[in-house]
């Protein structure tokens, strides 16, 4: 157990950290208590709502948007060292505990708020017009507007088990949007394969909570990091620290699909195209990042740890792009960009506080450009009758003018193409990744050029998608008649398509990291081992490179393109079947787990359940033969009765012997 003087300056840090709440600050709740609402409304007013829900569904993140931005006006107003507030909404665990339940307001939280509302927003507005033929969309709305009250919930908590029910409220949003369409069986299973991975990652956030609790005596952000900084300053608890991180990480990998709890992203497409939008591309998977960058103090001075998250990251970075370069389901591309992306978020919190900015602001720009490219993807789907096929599309940018110019913003900030977006926030993570923390210039090393050659990855495989989508022969079928998309689709995605222009140039300008970094733990600025206009030079060279040699053959007028998959390698093959990962988790543990079924319910059968049988076998046998005495015959009685005076009178007579 840590001494009691941690705790006191954990309390003592606390005290002074802590800023008096303004009204904007106070009323916070009001962020996540509308959409909340929204939901149970709209859940218990059944099929009365179908007319109006979705109108409903919509109000409910817009409010939100215009509370988060009053907060944030507010935030801006206050100075720097009173940005951090924490407010107390309610007494919740009083016995032993004494956590308020409460929410804090900083530049961190705020940042997520506006981009959960307002790209939800958008993503309500566009689903009007997508679901707009489905029976349950007033059902579709609330369990969307319950999904953004726990994402809000989580990222605006001020202690690691407030977090906890956003986290676990997240995790059954996407469960019941993933499954939406339940009927077709396939559709089910992905809720529950995604459902039993975020599990897996809870267990992580538990076991977290538990060791913070049994040695800080406390689950509060301010109570946990400040008993942290006092125990390292200490030089103790090294190991429990590390420990503490690790079980972080597991969580952060659960519910960001990062290595090794990666495989449930793919098929988690199985949702409506808004839910990937929002649920798997801007805002759920970026939980994990958060959780890491907030809990930044902690992995500060746990370099075992912080080892670890930049390991995770730049092998699901390297993972999602590989698998996505095999794909011809077009959702599934982008989920594997997902993936690879967060990857990148994951190695850029994994390298400090520096880092940890920039993670965020990708986070940021990446919730714009992702958003619309799932957006686009939807489009087309609504216009080739639910095709997802890319080896069925191709021509489509004379026929869609606004999906594919929208797309093509999208796929250019992904790309990292300067102005766009994405060329100001992943460019600064793999500039940072080639800095060498504590003189470790093997790390500088090793995870810059994994970034570097990611980004060469990512344009291949994004470019193979833009091209095989809009350009190249017209592959689809008779029975399809390619169109646009009506304006309430049409409008968002250009909205998103403006943020993927210009958001990460406005970041920039407006001094983001300046803004973001007084809420992180103080940390230092490293030079990287290469020179910066170099990496930058050879990221772009790579990005071309990558962009030209998807053009030659999945673009250009000669390129032929396959309709049906043609034979392949074995690292194409691995690559198709998501380098064998459902199947390694079938050895590695479902098998496992299956067996450990068995073995427990023959151990519950013979021998727990042997054990009650024999014992009831045993009673019954002892009363059929008390039974037998009892038949009634005084004869019998008078013998019983007989027998048992002889044997008392020889039991007294053998005592006085």
């Amino acid at each position: 157990m840590i001494a009691n003087f941690v705790l006191a300056a954990a309390a003592a840090q606390d005290s002074a950290t802590a800023a008096a709440p303004s009204t904007a600050a106070s009323l916070s709740w009001l962020v996540i208590a509308v959409p909340l609402v929204s939901a149970a409304a709209l859940l218990l007013a059944g099929r009365r709502a179908d007319k109006w829900g979705h109108l409903v569904g919509v109000t409910a993140p817009s409010a939100a948007f215009g509370f988060g931005i009053w907060a944030f006006i507010d935030l801006l107003a206050r100075p720097v060292a009173d940005r951090v507030q924490d407010v107390d909404l309610a007494p919740w665990l009083t016995a032993g505990i004494g956590l308020d339940f409460g929410l804090r307001v900083d530049q961190l939280s705020l940042a997520f708020v506006l981009l959960v509302t307002f790209v939800g927003t958008l993503i309500h507005i566009y689903s009007i017009a997508y679901m707009a033929h489905d029976r349950d969309r007033r059902r579709f709305f609330a369990y969307l507007n319950f999904f953004v009250a726990a994402m809000l919930l989580l990222v605006l908590a001020n202690s690691y088990l407030v977090l906890f029910v956003g986290w676990e409220g997240v995790g059954l949003a996407s469960y019941l949007l993933i499954g939406f369409w339940n009927q077709r069986t396939d559709y089910a299973v992905a809720a529950k394969k995604a459902f039993v991975a975020n599990r897996v990652g809870d267990v992580g956030m538990l076991i977290a909570m538990m060791i913070m609790f049994a040695q800080f005596g406390t689950l509060s952000f301010e109570g946990v990091f400040g008993a942290v900084a006092a125990a390292a300053a200490a030089g103790g608890h090294t190991g429990t620290l590390t420990l503490i991180g690790l079980a972080l990480l597991l969580a952060a990998c659960g519910k960001s699909a990062q290595f090794p709890l990666q495989s449930w992203l793919g098929d988690a497409m199985a949702g409506p195209t808004p839910v990937s939008a929002l649920i798997h591309a801007a805002t759920m998977v970026t939980a994990g990042v958060y959780l890491v960058v907030r809990s930044g103090p902690i992995f500060e001075h746990t370099p075992g740890a912080r080892l670890a998250v930049l390991i995770v990251g730049a092998v699901t970075l390297l993972y999602g792009a590989v698998v996505g370069c095999a794909k011809d389901d077009m959702k599934k591309a982008l989920a594997a960009s997902t993936m690879s992306q967060i990857g990148y978020m994951m190695l850029a919190a994994g390298l400090g506080p520096v880092g940890g900015v920039f993670a965020i602001m990708h986070l940021l720009t990446h919730g714009f450009f992702k958003a619309g490219l799932f957006l686009g993807a939807g489009s087309v789907m609504h216009a080739m009758r639910d095709q997802v096929d890319m080896r069925r599309f191709g021509a489509l940018d004379k026929f869609m003018k606004v999906t594919w110019l929208t797309f093509m913003m999208g796929w250019l900030a992904i790309l990292g193409v300067p102005p766009f977006a994405g060329f100001f926030s992943k460019d600064k993570i793999i500039e940072q990744a080639f800095v060498a923390p504590d003189g470790q210039l093997w790390q500088g090393w090793v995870f810059g050029l994994v970034a570097l050659f990611g980004a060469g990855v990512t344009a291949f495989y994004m470019s193979r998608l833009f091209f095989m989508v809009f350009y190249g022969q017209a592959r689809w079928t008779d029975d399809q008649h390619p169109h646009e998309s009506p304006a309430l689709m049409t409008v968002p995605m250009i909205v998103l398509a403006l943020g993927s222009v210009g958001l990460g140039l406005i970041l920039t300008l407006v001094g983001f990291e300046d803004y973001l970094a007084p809420a992180l733990v103080e940390g230092h600025h490293g030079e990287p081992v290469m020179n910066a206009y170099v990496i930058m030079a050879a990221t772009l060279a790579l990005v071309v490179v990558g962009a030209w040699i998807a053009w030659v053959r999945f673009g250009s007028a000669k390129a032929q393109v396959p309709v049906l998959p043609p034979a392949a390698d074995g690292l194409v093959r691995a690559a198709r079947a998501d380098l064998y990962q459902d199947s390694l988790n079938d050895l590695l543990l479902v098998r496992p787990g299956q067996a450990l079924v068995q073995v427990s319910a023959k151990t519950d059968e013979q021998v727990v359940d042997g054990a009650v049988r024999g014992l009831a076998w045993l009673f019954q046998g002892v009363g059929g033969l008390i039974a037998r005495l009892q038949n009634g015959y005084v004869r019998s009685y008078a013998a019983t009765m007989l027998a048992g005076v002889i044997l008392l009178v020889a039991i007294i007579l053998a005592g006085r012997i």
